[in-house]
């Protein structure tokens, strides 16, 4: 229990500490609203007092566990004067005002005020009434737990009375190690505060189903204000209600402009009025149209009267300069401080085709059909070109998104709403910038794991971000970003285009079960060019079947047919060109016909892909799609294990005193399913694929048929569905660490050896460790690295190598000549004292001084192929593990293969067979492979030290000589600097640029 305030002892004398800005944090709640988390401070007091006045008795008393009606100005003294340390308060605000707080203090063992090392405190929450239920109290303990953390408190204690079942939900919910006990009639329950993998589990869950309602609420408003409406036909406010009212939404409108005469009434059929405020209704999402300086005024009448998300079009941001950035940050905090989020500023607009909603808020003319697919870009100029070509491909989309300078809400956000949309079968997205890669690679995975994620990367070799997007910058190539997103499952493509092409065939046929491909059509040369493309992209075709040109639509039809029912493929591709008749003209009706006869075959064998490329056939491409008013095929009960089950129990948390599940509501209350428990699966009927790749539709269901110009373009959608398709069914059994991994490492070792190289005042740029070190720290992981002698003349060299041992090697350590034998500064294999100094005279005669060469004198290992292995930490993307061939293979061809670390067997056996010269390890041309397993072993040791140690920014070993038994690691640099923020293992909040 905690003493009331005004029984407490007088505060001891803490020393001054400065503001810790770092722990302020905007949070998206449970309901899909955000808010903001901050210390508490002395300026603090009136805020605090009008935040008391408005919370319950009954809550008053479960805080203190005695009625306390109101607060002393000794107790307003005492919570709102903190010294950061041993006591610190963290409030939430919304327009500036409390809603929420909480402390801690820390104690003794026998609960006494204390300092540290005492270890342990005791924490404390209260929460406004009405804004209980919104998971406020379970962000509140995820950020307090993190400044205890960082000021070496490792136990929270907590006493609640048993009456207060909600605040006790919220800490046995937390997924941290806990203790309860009974004790004078209240529960005291200790948590021990080290992050478990059930407390990461149950915060990426939360923040999972807080991010997709808060998009919800955008994607679905039961009514909107287009703030900026003009007067006069015409300009982009006027062109977004036209939108609207033209696309049928179900909701309520209104236009809004302050310029309006105050006896208008109405404009286009909806009431017009000078201001939000006017409206007297609440209002779900406002669209603002207005000019880049007017938009604060806007953003402030929405937020005060309760709009819940914006949508800027308003151009003059960060895309237009230093000045631009500076505005752009003022209004996301304005609307955040209001607790709206926002798309935009320089959107193009949003929306959503479900029936029950009917958003077309964007400057999109002719809205889409409604489909499968949903879309989200970055860039209006091409969010406009891929609505055309999914427009005129007859795709329908679910959703559409175009953020602009997507200064909130971002393609994480849409991701986590997605992941568990039932409307959206395949997500596209078009990216110039990953605000949080490690986010996004975590959130694709998980995606993925569930429907096809496709994505197109403008802004690639310019090394910086689009202006407008105020990022980090990634410094690791192109080739690393998108092996790392193939091994998030991303399928990444290069070109809208392609983009458009895997979505049609994702989006509308069944995952391939493999890389088998039947190919049929009417013209022979049509199909060797399909055939030929299908090498290309790693597929394995069969004979191409010639139709002849005189195939008729019913030929076409059996020759499906016996295709689709071939055990030996596993996908087909038509390939037609116009019938001609004898009079040598087209035949106008041949399209229609054909596409109605490969349709009828398709669908009576749908557990196989079917692409048709075709050149010039009038009136197929619209063939191929089914009839308007046909079922579209969905999907039968999905129960891999990499959907997750099927269940949508969900588990909240209080706000102060914990409530039910917030599910994310439609405009008519109705919630959709949401996934089970943190990060959980998705509602069945949002599951297009089963966990092994292959389609689960119903039989018989009529599918679209994706129609190509080009065979390469259908080869190459085709080649993405397998490669995905594989990557689904490996999915399905995760990769782990073995536990001989932990032989011969020592972790406590190396965690003391790396402080005390890094010092107390360690250079944040970096270090680079001595390699005597570098090689202790190396060796605590069980990575021997074989020792090196320096040789600054004959003599020493001579000494050197009767230490070690004949055969011996000279080699220079110059940094021009490192790891350089073909500049003739290594000599192998010298097999006495009179080769070796006959080596070191040439040496020196040759390439230059022993001063400037730096010779050192190694023992010969077996021979065997050099490799490389690293580990660098890049501040965008976290932690990559990257392996190679030493030399030209990966210095020169870039063939080096990259994966996420931490890195499991799985990974570690891709990385080595990823490179394009993996032959050379498994016996190319008759030579003897390799100690894989070795080489296996050893990227997981290298991964483990980069996880267990955040202070390594980079670990080199190069080379490392793989022989037909063992390795030899020849050579290693280490880099040490202060520990990066790691903002995805961290309490969730929204990024701030």
């Amino acid at each position: 229990m905690e003493t009331p305030p005004d029984q407490k002892p007088p505060d001891h004398a803490y020393p001054d500490h400065a503001y810790p800005d770092h722990w302020e944090a905007d949070v998206v709640l449970r309901d899909g609203g955000t808010a903001r988390i901050r210390p508490i401070t002395t300026d603090d007091a009136e805020r605090l007092v009008s935040f008391y006045e408005q919370v319950s008795d009954e809550s008053k008393y479960y805080r203190f566990f005695a009625p306390y009606p109101r607060l002393s100005a000794k107790d307003v003294h005492r919570f709102t004067h903190h010294d950061q340390v041993d006591r610190v308060g963290l409030a939430v605000t919304v327009g500036g005002e409390f809603i929420a707080t909480v402390r801690y203090d820390r104690i003794d063992d026998r609960g006494r005020p204390a300092s540290a090392p005492a270890d342990e405190a005791e924490v404390a929450f209260l929460v406004q009434d009405a804004h209980q239920g919104r998971g406020i109290a379970s962000a509140l303990l995820e950020h307090i737990a993190a400044v205890a953390r960082e000021r070496g408190i490792r136990r929270f204690a907590a006493e609640v009375l048993p009456a207060n079942a909600k605040m006790i939900k919220v800490f046995r919910d937390a997924g941290y190690t806990q203790k309860r006990s009974f004790e004078d009639g209240s529960v005291r329950l200790t948590l021990d505060l080290e992050p478990t993998a059930e407390s990461l589990a149950v915060q990426r869950g939360r923040e999972q189903r807080a991010e997709a309602r808060s998009v919800q609420r955008l994607l679905a408003p039961g009514s909107v204000a287009v703030v900026g409406t003009g007067r006069a036909p015409g300009g982009v406010g006027r062109t977004v209600l036209r939108n609207l009212l033209g696309a049928g939404f179900t909701g309520r409108t209104y236009a809004v402009n302050h310029a309006f005469e105050e006896d208008r009434t109405e404009i286009d059929g909806v009431p017009a009025v000078r201001s939000v405020a006017r409206i007297g209704e609440p209002v779900d999402l406002a669209v603002l149209a207005v000019p880049a300086e007017r938009v604060p005024e806007a953003v402030a009448d929405c937020g005060e009267h309760g709009v819940r998300g914006l949508v800027v079009l308003s151009a003059g941001y960060a895309e237009s300069g230093p000045g631009g950035r500076e505005r752009q940050r003022a209004l996301v905090r304005q609307a955040r401080s209001y607790g709206m989020r926002i798309i935009g500023p320089n959107a193009f607009g949003i929306i959503n085709t479900a029936d029950a909603v009917r958003l077309n808020a964007s400057l999109a003319p002719e809205p889409p059909e409604r489909g499968r697919i949903g879309l989200f870009t970055q860039s209006g100029a091409i969010g406009i070109a891929l609505l055309s070509g999914l427009y005129r491909r007859g795709a329908g989309l679910s959703s559409f998104v175009s953020a602009g300078n997507r200064a909130d809400v971002s393609g994480n956000d849409i991701l986590q709403y997605w992941y568990e949309d039932p409307d959206t079968d395949v997500a596209l997205l078009y990216l110039e910038s990953i605000g949080n890669p490690r986010k996004f690679t975590r959130l694709a995975r998980r995606t993925a794991a569930v429907k096809p994620v496709v994505v197109v990367k403008g802004a690639r070799h310019s090394g910086s971000a689009p202006p407008g997007h105020a990022v980090p910058v990634t410094r690791i190539p192109d080739a690393t970003v998108s092996a790392l997103m193939r091994q998030a499952g991303v399928i990444r493509v290069d070109t809208v285009t392609e983009l458009v092409d895997a979505g049609l065939l994702l989006a509308y046929q069944p995952l391939p079960a493999g890389p088998r491909v039947a190919i049929l059509g009417n013209s022979e040369s049509l199909g060797l060019l399909t055939y030929d493309a299908c090498l290309t992209e790693g597929l394995r075709p069969l004979r191409p079947r010639d139709l002849t040109t005189a195939a008729t639509p019913a030929d076409f039809r059996v020759a499906l047919a016996d295709a689709l029912t071939d055990d030996a493929c596993d996908a087909v591709v038509v390939t037609a060109i116009p019938h001609v008749g004898e009079t040598g003209t087209l035949d106008p009706t041949d399209g229609g016909a054909l596409g109605t006869a490969l349709r009828e075959a398709a669908s009576r064998t749908p557990s196989k892909p079917v692409a048709v490329v075709h050149v010039e056939i009038v009136g197929l491409p619209e063939a191929l799609s089914p009839p308007a008013g046909a079922p579209a095929a969905r999907t039968a009960p999905d129960t891999g294990p990499a959907a997750g089950p099927p269940t949508a129990a969900v588990s909240g948390d209080g706000a102060g005193h914990t409530s039910g599940a917030g599910h994310a509501a439609g405009p008519g209350g109705a919630a959709p399913a949401v996934p089970p428990g943190p990060g959980g699966g998705v509602p069945q009927d949002s599951r297009r694929h089963d966990s092994r790749g292959h389609d689960s539709r119903t039989q018989g269901a009529v599918s679209r048929i994706p129609a190509y110009p080009a065979a390469e373009r259908a080869v190459r959608a085709l080649a993405e569905a397998v490669r995905y398709a594989r990557w689904r069914r490996e999915a399905g059994r995760p990769g782990k660490v073995p536990e001989t991994i932990d032989d011969a490492i020592d972790q406590g070792g190396a965690a003391a050896l790396i402080e005390r190289l890094l010092g107390e005042d360690a250079d944040p740029r970096g270090t680079r460790l001595a390699p005597a070190d570098a090689h202790e720290l190396l060796a605590l992981y069980g990575v021997p690295v074989r020792p090196t002698l320096p040789a600054p003349d004959p003599d020493s060299a001579a000494l050197a190598a009767a230490g070690l041992g004949y055969p011996v090697a000279l080699k220079t350590t110059a940094p021009h000549l490192r790891h350089r034998a073909d500049l003739g500064g290594v000599r192998l294999d010298l097999a006495d004292e009179a080769q070796l100094r006959l080596a070191y005279r040439e040496l020196t005669e040759a390439l230059g001084g022993p001063d400037e060469l730096r010779p050192v004198v190694q023992a010969m290992v077996p021979r065997g192929v050099d490799t490389v292995v690293r580990a660098a930490i890049d501040a965008a993307a976290g932690a990559v593990l990257s392996f190679g061939l030493a030399g030209a293979p990966s210095e020169l061809l870039g063939d080096l293969a990259h994966r996420l670390v931490p890195a499991t067997d799985r990974d570690a056996a891709d990385l080595i067979r990823s490179i394009r010269t993996a032959p050379l390890l498994f016996g190319w041309r008759g030579s003897a492979p390799v100690d894989t397993p070795a080489l296996e072993e050893l990227l997981l040791r290298v991964s483990r030290l980069v996880d267990d140690h955040p202070e390594i920014v980079s670990v080199t070993l190069e080379p490392v000589v793989v022989a037909t038994h063992g390795l030899s690691v020849l050579d290693a640099g280490v880099r040490l600097a202060p520990p990066p923020a790691r903002d995805d293992l961290g309490p969730r909040r929204l990024p701030s640029y």
